[in-house]
């Protein structure tokens, strides 16, 4: 072989070498840390991220974290996924956002929906979140009045109305001020059934029975929202017509929801996820309140109160469960 060829040949090759190296290097694999409870919508965030070209296995990796109705188990649950060095924090839990942020002041925060950050102290305003969180509220205490007003078009010999809530969740207190208030102007009586653990709900549901309730609205948390199920064979026992915030409550069996589709919010927030991976900063991404509410309607679960739903109230659902 000429000694000048095999120069130019091993010269040619030993630039390639490095080139073809890089070009087979994986892109950097992105870790998005999801913490959920009772209601698991992750893949619902991983449908909006697949839809947006971030593929489980290739540059994305979701590390998803279940807490079992506690809310002590929030801290240990982040720290966990701050030492695995996620990317990103994503949860639909005031207190596990609360957890999240009093742990990290530089992990980025994706909020799916939660009610009045503002007043729960976890960002100063909708507009200019600033810090480490950014996301999706559910606007759930704007829509109290309309709740109770569906309640009684559903059921209009209700009079008193037991309100199951947890007051130790951020924002509940002014979700349970603004349910009064809506109580007066319908000429409804409220009782109030509190839960703070697991525990509480067997007194509770004795005591909404106590009180003779003649229905029942549920303020939404991450422990309310735990034992969705167990509400909702109450309340059809009990003959109790039910309102809730969300629509898996009456997948579950409750009788009305008007409220976020919490799906939709999920999807949602791979957006703010994307952003962020790409190098956008919490801070300078505005918090974004839905526009669209669902009615959703269980029909199986009205006739076995015996009740009549109005075909006023039905022609307005958005989806009837039969």
């Amino acid at each position: 072989m000429d000694r000048r060829a095999f120069i130019s040949g091993a010269t040619v090759g030993l630039l390639a070498a490095p080139l073809a190296a890089g070009a087979q290097q994986p892109s950097k694999v992105h870790r998005v840390g999801v913490v959920v409870g009772g209601l698991d919508l992750t893949d619902n965030l991983r449908q909006g991220l697949g839809e947006l070209g971030w593929v489980e296995g290739q540059n994305l990796v979701v590390l998803k974290r279940v807490w079992s109705g506690r809310t002590e188990q929030f801290p240990a649950i982040i720290a966990d996924l701050i030492q695995l060095k996620v990317d990103v924090i994503v949860s639909s839990s005031t207190p596990a956002v609360r957890a999240a942020k009093e742990a990290t002041r530089t992990t980025p925060i994706v909020m799916a929906g939660l009610t009045d950050p503002v007043g729960a102290g976890l960002i100063p305003s909708l507009a200019q979140p600033g810090g480490n969180i950014t996301g999706l509220t559910n606007i759930f205490t704007e829509l109290t009045a309309k709740r109770l007003e569906l309640l009684k078009e559903a059921a209009p010999r209700v009079t008193r109305v037991a309100v199951l809530w947890n007051p130790t969740h951020p924002g509940q207190a002014i979700a349970w001020q603004q349910t009064q208030q809506a109580a007066q102007t319908l000429g409804l009586v409220l009782f109030s059934a509190e839960v703070r653990r697991p525990e509480d709900f067997a007194p509770a549901f004795t005591a909404i029975v106590v009180e003779r309730a003649e229905a029942l609205l549920v303020l939404p948390d991450p422990l309310t929202t735990f034992h969705r199920q167990q509400t909702a064979d109450f309340a059809v026992k009990q003959r109790l017509p039910s309102m809730y915030a969300a629509s898996y409550w009456v997948e579950a069996g409750g009788l009305l929801s008007y409220g976020t589709s919490f799906a939709a919010l999920w999807r949602r927030a791979a957006v703010y996820v994307e952003k962020i991976l790409k190098g956008a900063k919490p801070a300078d991404l505005p918090i974004e309140q839905p526009t669209k509410f669902e009615l959703v309607i269980n029909l199986k679960t009205a006739k076995a109160l015996g009740l009549t739903i109005p075909p006023s109230l039905l022609q307005r659902a958005d989806k009837v469960i039969e």
